[in-house]
């Protein structure tokens, strides 16, 4: 086959005229560039071939055909590591090691330096060297780089390149430590054990990586005493470390000769000699650091983590494991560490401390380097580990299956324990390897421990290829895709509260062990402790995801729910909300990993009966709660395209209605939400605007349903809002107060269209006061002329015959609320055309007056419910919104016909018109706006506290403790605060009627 200059570039040649010359000295000639262009570098690969071909050219006839396992590894080699292609290029025998597999590391280490790979305290002949050894782990290094850059998926192949490098380095360390015990210790008596940590410890080494480790030694008897030999981490005279020392154990004690043991063993791996050093063997996560012994006892570990240890050496020790020496005394060493790294989440502010920890390692990396750092800059490989490390620590104290090392079993277990979703594991594990091949790609190329992205254009193409990916610019993509992906998924899990507030729990609470957690309800204000302990029961029973799940959150649950006014209430609504909504899988999974929806549903449902009942009707509106922005409410434009949307859809009206029906109770959920978190808003037009979208949406269904029926529509019809509902100050319980009005059309008589209006009322009645669908909204049309004996709907000129000719002074005074609802625009336009001269125009005379007054008075005489007491009924006693909504209409009556701005239909705009415009006292408008204000929340507060939607105590500041304690919560008073709103309403209601006799009936 042979190639052309085009055909090479098109594989990936950079030089194609440069690998045409070089593969002319080469047998088989061009079949080799077939081979090199599926490396890393091709151009390097056919260079790198040709000078071995010339420093060995016998070498490449035993290869056989390119094509096949020898070739193909040995071209991969010399393809993606410049180092690597130098290095058998300085001694071609190496060569066949790429293709030769060798027994396992620990064998072919020991056995170069002449270790009996069997005993228990392996010892070095004499004439081996630490160059032996060096020689032996790359032999087995070069296996483990071709396995690596022949894998069809190097990402997936990743953790075999880690564990395979620890065990690599395991052998190492205890060949090493065989040529130490042949110098100083032949016998093998001390008692020495080499603790791998970090990524050694993990099994997830990179190929230049420093190597971590702890020393530890166990005791002999008539040693000197511990505390002496560990202020002396080397000896008294300096060793002669190449020269063979028989230890007299009479006169020096074991820590000592631990020492001496520790530090030859580092120097067999660090140290000079004729072979390059392998890697630096790194103790300094031991106590006290560089300043600390290098060498400790079991009980001085003990004795440094009883009093001293930081939580970062707790977490460091997560990683621990033996690796070399004395494996008994190692376990012993991991047996004990156990015990104290998987509590120490227990400690005061141990989640700040990592979190903290974590923020310092990444604001000491320069900005110019925090693009290309793969280790600790943001969406790098410390995302990943201190997210999981996290996780690990707060959560293994009682789950003895995350107490694993390495990084990817750790987000299987997590995963598997329902700490986090599978499909956020699934990306963490890809987006880690994915950064961890990049590391050792960028290492491998001149094997130079490095954590950075290459800035080179040939080695950032070659890094490229490695990954599948041609072109640099799609790896610079993807790698910014997966560490804004890894970052995250760092915020989300990392930052979660509920992380913290497990990390407070004890052991036994975090378990949910039944006796405990029984004496912790009762501690912590649940009344019916068996009854919330079936709860906890019925909620973590089985083996289900969900239960597993439920067993995480109820722990810290309990605790947030004994927070709210009634926890006993809280849990059982919990459990309904969580029963109802059933395995549906985002719900639990969603607490889990929000930032904040959680911990506010938990403050929810012990003081709101109407949310939790909100929340089994809507389940997905706690999504809300994630997230302020979702919160906000929608406008009256985007709910009219909405349902517009959905009658475009649907043209089956029971389904019109009910997608209808399902926007406002979802609009209603969210100011009921959105008021429960954060104290009722006294004014809140969402609820009207949500009421004001779904009456015009019945309308038109009404409409396109009668026209079906009736084959032609006989009138066209309007709504006016009225009341409470037309100043948009609707509240969860308000029905909608509304007149209608009509004109025939389609050459219709005039009973025909009142029939037809009448019948479209009614439709749209009927439509909103169905049951089942969220709750039900009440139509109500009792303000209209003549009251319930009057016709439902009239023509303009019947409005304005009878506003003229027959209306009392109170429906005037009502017309005030009036305002344009739904229907045909040009009608609404023609009505309050007619009403506008009628409630803006005619200033009440003095007999006008004396009726609204004595119209108030017996309000007060007739209308109070008897056995309430009249100082706590918020709407009709003395100065509830009864008294200021009767002042400021009776202001706007008086006065609206010379001043414009005070013609508003809300209470509280229209109270600030009339403070500006000098007609209100200042003070008094004050005094009125907290009155009336209070008085609105305590309205709203009992119903989404109770969850009543009708009844007299709607309107009254409950006496008992059992309302009165939710309602106080609902509105901002703490726990032992419910007096305190009390006191409050007295006082402002006193005032606002103080008010109310100086301004009203005079």
């Amino acid at each position: 086959m042979i190639f052309a200059v085009k055909d090479l570039r098109a594989m990936g040649f950079i030089a194609p005229e440069q690998a045409l010359k070089h593969v002319e000295t080469l047998p088989e000639g061009h079949v080799w560039l077939s081979v090199a262009a599926a490396t890393d570098d091709p151009d390097l690969a056919i260079l790198q071939l040709r000078r071995l071909h010339e420093a060995a050219p016998e070498l490449i006839q035993t290869l056989g055909s390119p094509h096949e396992r020898p070739a193909q590894r040995l071209i991969a080699v010399l393809g993606g590591s410049r180092w690597w292609g130098d290095y058998l290029i300085a001694n071609p025998q190496r060569a066949h090691d790429v293709w030769t597999q060798p027994p396992s590391a620990r064998e072919v280490l020991l056995t170069a330096v002449g270790a009996n790979t069997n005993a228990h305290v392996p010892i070095a002949k004499q004439g081996k060297t630490s160059d032996d050894m060096r020689v032996a782990y790359r032999k087995v290094l070069l296996d483990i780089v071709a396995d690596d850059l022949t894998s069809n998926d190097p990402v997936q192949h990743m953790p075999i390149v880690g564990q395979r490098m620890a065990t690599l380095a395991d052998a190492a360390l205890e060949a090493s430590l065989a040529l130490a015990r042949r110098d100083i210790d032949p016998d093998g008596r001390i008692p020495f054990a080499i603790i791998a940590m970090g990524k050694t410890g993990a099994q997830e080494l990179n190929y230049i990586s420093d190597v971590d480790v702890l020393y530890l030694v166990g005791s002999e008897k008539n040693t000197t005493e511990e505390n002496k030999a560990l202020n002396s981490s080397k000896t008294s005279q300096p060793v002669n470390y190449d020269a063979t020392v028989q230890p007299d154990h009479d006169k020096h004690d074991v820590i000592e000769i631990a020492t001496r043991l520790a530090a030859m063993t580092a120097q067999g791996c660090s140290g000079a000699g004729n072979e390059p050093p392998l890697w630096t063997v790194d103790p300094n996560l031991r106590p006290e650091g560089r300043q600390g012994a290098l060498v400790r006892t079991l009980d001085s570990y003990r004795q440094y983590w009883d009093k001293w240890a930081q939580s970062w050496e707790f977490q460091a020790l997560m990683k621990a494991r033996p690796c070399a020496g004395d494996y008994e005394l190692g376990e012993r060493f991991i047996n004990l560490a156990a015990s104290y790294v998987w509590n120490v989440a227990s400690r005061e502010k141990f989640v700040d401390d990592v979190r903290a920890m974590r923020t310092r390692v990444e604001e000491n990396i320069s900005r110019h380097m925090a693009g290309r750092e793969l280790k600790l800059g943001p969406g790098g490989l410390r995302d990943v580990e201190f997210t999981v490390q996290l996780l690990q620590l707060v959560h293994g104290r009682t789950d003895e299956t995350l107490r694993v090392r390495e990084t990817h079993e750790a987000i299987t277990a997590l995963a598997h324990g329902g700490y986090i979703s599978r499909l956020d594991a699934t990306e963490l594990k890809r987006c880690y390897s994915y950064l961890r091949v990049i590391e050792h790609r960028a290492q491998l190329t001149r094997m130079r421990r490095t954590h950075t992205v290459p800035s080179r254009e040939d080695e950032l193409r070659a890094l490229s290829r490695s990954l599948g990916l041609p072109h640099t610019q799609e790896f610079t993509r993807e790698l910014e895709r997966v560490r804004a992906r890894v970052r995250s998924l760092h915020e989300n899990i990392f930052y979660r509260p509920i992380v913290a507030a497990i990390a407070r729990l004890s052991p036994d609470e975090a378990a949910l062990d039944r006796d405990a957690a029984k004496d912790r309800l009762s501690a912590i204000g649940y009344r019916d402790t068996e009854g919330a302990l079936a709860h906890i029961s019925a909620l973590t029973r089985g083996t289900s995801r969900r239960a597993t799940i439920q067993r995480h959150l109820l722990p810290v649950f309990i605790s947030w729910l004994a927070a709210g006014a009634d926890p006993d209430m809280g849990l059982l609504h919990f459990r309904t909300l969580s029963e109802h909504i059933g395995d549906s899988h985002w719900y639990l999974a969603f607490l889990r990993d929000s930032g904040v929806a959680a911990s506010r549903l938990c403050s929810l449902l012990p003081n709101s009966r109407w949310v939790a009942d909100a929340l089994c009707v809507l389940p997905e509106a706690v999504q809300m709660l994630d997230d302020d922005t979702l919160l906000l409410p929608r406008t009256r434009q985007q709910l009219d395209t909405e349902i517009q949307a959905v009658l475009t859809r649907h043209e089956n009206p029971e389904k019109a209605i009910t997608r209808i029906r399902s926007v406002r109770n979802r609009e209603v959920t969210r100011a009921a939400l959105a008021d429960a978190l954060d104290t009722i808003e006294a004014h809140r037009s969402s609820i009207a605007d949500a009421c004001d979208a779904l009456i015009a949406g019945a309308l038109a269904v009404a409409e396109r349903e009668e026209k079906q029926a009736k084959g032609v529509l006989h009138a066209r019809v309007a709504l006016v809002a009225m009341g409470r509902y037309g100043g948009a100050e609707s509240s969860y319980a308000s029905d909608a107060d509304i007149l209608a009005v009509h004109k025939s059309c389609s050459g219709a008589t005039e009973e025909q269209a009142t029939s037809c209006a009448v019948s479209l009322i009614q439709r749209v009645r009927s439509y909103l006061g169905q049951t089942g669908v969220g709750y039900p909204v009440n139509v109500d049309l009792d303000l209209r002329p003549e009251g319930r004996s009057g016709v439902m709907s009239r023509t303009v000129d019947s409005y304005r015959e009878y506003y003229q000719r027959w209306a009392c002074v109170w429906e005037r005074q009502a017309l005030l609320r009036a305002r344009p609802l739904a229907g045909n625009p040009d009608l609404l336009q023609e009505f309050f055309e007619v009403i506008n001269p009628i409630r803006y125009h005619m200033a009440p005379s003095q007999q006008d007056l004396r009726d609204i007054r004595l119209l108030k008075a017996r309000m007060e005489n007739e209308r109070l419910p008897r056995g309430i007491e009249p100082s706590r009924h918020v709407k009709l006693g003395p100065g509830g919104l009864s008294d200021v909504e009767w002042m400021v209409q009776l202001a706007q009556m008086r006065y609206a016909h010379e001043c414009p701005a005070v013609r508003l239909t809300s209470t509280i705009p229209a109270l600030n018109a009339l403070r500006d415009e000098g007609i209100i006292d200042p003070e008094h408008a004050q005094i009125m706006c907290e009155s009336w204000s209070l008085a609105s929340r305590i309205r709203a507060g009992n119903v989404l506290a109770t969850g009543r939607m009708s009844g007299v105590k709607l309107d009254v500041l409950p006496h008992g403790v059992k309302e009165l304690v939710p309602l106080a919560r609902l509105l901002g008073w703490g726990a032992g605060q419910e007096k305190m709103l009390e006191e409050q309403w007295l006082r402002a209601s006193r005032r606002c009627r103080d008010v109310m006799d100086s301004v009203f009936w005079v």
